[in-house]
């Protein structure tokens, strides 16, 4: 949707049926911590007084990079020629709506981020903060929507070069608005 409400397209997304899932079956955690608004808050605060640049960034289909720890399988999507056989699908990738579909996501974002050279805060889960020779870069990330902000220009642009590698990303631009 664009700003004066008017809708940019339409999606459809295959969806899997997570009411039947059964906790210590199908998942054990579903959990998967956000950002929280007194930290998104603050950063705004100190990158304005710094006169920091901020970059709004969305990975698209988030969902669909998470790894699954158990096996899940489901029932063919309607309209596939399942032939004469009794078929179902073997999920590879979690998928829209099951229940641990945004704490597979999370953990496959977090395990990536770190592994670039972010550390966690002590006080928010969610922000994640690079010191680099030339300054401090600092990620705020709920769910697929991120905000990369810092005083060190190179390194903002690397870490979004690196996740452009690794994710489908969509560079939204200087941040206008965060629902959260």
């Amino acid at each position: 949707m664009f700003l004066d409400g008017s809708i940019e397209r339409h999606n459809a997304r295959l969806v899997a049926h997570a009411f039947r899932q059964e906790f210590g079956i199908d998942y054990d955690e579903k959990f998967a911590p956000v950002v929280r608004m007194q930290t998104v808050r603050s950063i705004f605060a100190v990158a304005a007084m710094k006169n920091w640049s901020m970059v709004q960034l969305d990975v698209k289909n988030a969902f669909l990079h998470g790894d699954l720890k158990k096996t899940i399988y489901m029932e063919c999507p309607p309209g596939y020629d399942k032939g004469e056989k009794d078929v179902i699908c073997k999920l590879r990738k979690s998928l829209y709506s099951l229940k641990q579909a945004s704490r597979a996501w999370f953990d496959k974002f977090h395990g990536f981020i770190l592994q670039t050279g972010f550390t966690q805060s002590t006080s928010d889960p969610s922000m994640l903060l690079c010191n680099t020779v030339h300054g401090i870069v600092v990620l705020l990330f709920y769910v697929d929507d991120m905000i990369v902000t810092g005083s060190d220009k190179d390194g903002i642009k690397e870490l979004t070069q690196s996740l452009h590698s690794a994710f489908n990303l969509e560079e939204l631009g200087y941040v206008s608005y965060f629902l959260g």
